[in-house]
């Protein structure tokens, strides 16, 4: 009989084991960042991106030369972090890559978002404000038009009950 025990004991602990393994891989001697996911995928300067890297548990940063680098938190019980980075307003119109460092492993996606320009909006993209001289000029010159029109306009209907 202690045999057997002896034989129960020892699958037990075999079967323990095996099962602590892959929890003892996962908590941070085997993982590699993967997946890097920005959204928007396309964004106007001076945007908001989220970056979410799975394989990251413990958090990193990520870096852009279209963002200053950006801190990435863990997200709770899962393998995954993200963080939020602020598009500059200098950043070049196209195709921006981000690389991830997570506990000293990298990855980088060469293609993850692009970066459009915007106009200034308002008044139709203008960048002044106010009017300029030659609104003025035009503006003035009308104005002078409508007012020689005018008087022509009343001295012929004054001639015209003269008659």
């Amino acid at each position: 009989m202690s045999t057997h025990r002896a034989l129960a004991v020892s699958a037990a602990a075999v079967a323990a084991l095996g099962l602590a393994a892959p929890a003892a891989e996962a908590d941070g001697m085997n993982i590699n960042p993967s997946n890097i996911v920005a959204l928007p995928s396309v964004i106007a300067r001076g945007g908001q991106l989220t970056i979410t890297v799975d394989g990251c548990p413990g958090g990193g940063t990520a870096t852009s030369d279209a963002f200053r680098s950006t801190p990435l938190t863990p997200v709770r019980t899962t393998q995954t972090a993200k963080g939020t980075a602020t598009v500059n307003r200098n950043a070049r119109n196209g195709s921006h890559s981000i690389t991830v460092n997570c506990n000293g492993k990298t990855l980088t996606n060469p293609a993850a978002f692009t970066v459009i320009g915007g106009v200034q909006g308002g008044l139709g993209g203008g960048s002044s404000s106010g009017a300029t001289p030659t609104d003025m000029a035009i503006g003035g010159g009308l104005v002078a038009a409508a007012v020689v029109a005018g008087g022509f306009f009343w001295l012929r209907r004054r001639s015209e009950r003269r008659i």
